[in-house]
């Protein structure tokens, strides 16, 4: 069963969500929802005493029910109890709530957003944008950001082409691009950054973005030009591409005087600008 861990926003709270793409349907955190719908200090002790009224009254909703690992608060994959969307319109019937309707509704275009975006994958970049900037992301960051998704795209089409493997042989050819010019594996740039289960390409900044996308263009042309037969030829083409982006960086760190790859994440940068909005927002009220 293909899965697809994803977080959707409903009144700028987080609900996570889990594609099946086996069965092409939503699995979507209860507790997410219980806390949306109920805004409880504790959904979690909320959902389970409703979780045992239901069952008390022999409801087949929450029995058919079932766990799946979902990233938690603390930043690990915890089983979580989730529900189809079909389930979750039944469950919402037991939790009184005046954000019930709108939540429903909020529901059933996320039902149907994924299968429009399989016929058109131009809407998932769309919304994609529309989250980052409900995210607090600057526009600046969300263009390179949406711009990074087709640059990725491109190098992993190519590396079908050539016969690779998704899964491991991507993620080899993608650490070694990282290696190349970063200086870090994908592991190593996350720990740096003080990341977990997060994407590191969300957490980076405009300029690490640049870089990554250069190397990882650079990868691809280079493959087009060569056309590697083998793995071990595409991991030279992944050194070769990401060590052009390296050059780029030595030379900015050189005329800047500062270093390229950085601690900095998305939860620090988002902070800063609220921070920053806040400071601005103050100002301009006194300065009327």
């Amino acid at each position: 069963m293909k899965k697809e861990n994803n977080i959707k926003l409903f009144d700028d709270k987080e609900v996570r969500t889990l594609w099946d793409a086996d069965q092409e349907k939503w699995y979507i955190s209860i507790v997410d929802v219980v806390a949306v719908l109920t805004e409880s200090i504790d959904a979690t002790a909320y959902w389970r005493k409703l979780k045992q009224r239901l069952k008390a009254e022999g409801n087949e909703t929450v029995t058919n029910c079932h766990g799946l690992k979902m990233l938690a608060k603390d930043g690990k994959m915890r089983q979580t109890d989730v529900a189809d969307t079909e389930q979750l319109f039944r469950l919402i019937q037991s939790i009184p709530s005046p954000k019930a309707e709108p939540f429903k509704i909020w529901l059933a275009q996320v039902a149907a957003e994924r299968l429009d975006e399989l016929q058109d994958p131009e809407l998932t970049i769309d919304r994609a944008l529309e989250q980052y900037m409900q995210l607090g992301y600057s526009e600046n960051w969300i263009n390179q950001r949406l711009k990074s998704i087709e640059v990725r795209k491109e190098l992993t089409d190519e590396w079908k082409a050539r016969g690779l493997k998704e899964g491991m042989q991507f993620a080899t050819l993608t650490d070694i691009i990282y290696k190349a010019w970063s200086g870090n594996t994908t592991k190593e740039y996350k720990v740096l950054k003080g990341l977990k289960k997060e994407n590191l390409r969300d957490n980076m900044t405009n300029t690490e973005l640049i870089l990554n996308m250069l190397a990882e263009a650079s990868t691809k042309d280079i493959s087009q030009a060569t056309n590697p037969e083998t793995f071990t030829e595409s991991k030279q083409v992944a050194k070769q591409g990401g060590n052009v982006a390296k050059v780029a960086m030595k030379e900015l760190e050189s005329k800047t005087g500062k270093k390229v790859v950085s601690k900095l994440n998305a939860k620090t940068v988002l902070a800063q600008n609220k921070i920053e909005n806040k400071k601005a927002s103050k100002k301009k009220q006194n300065d009327k």
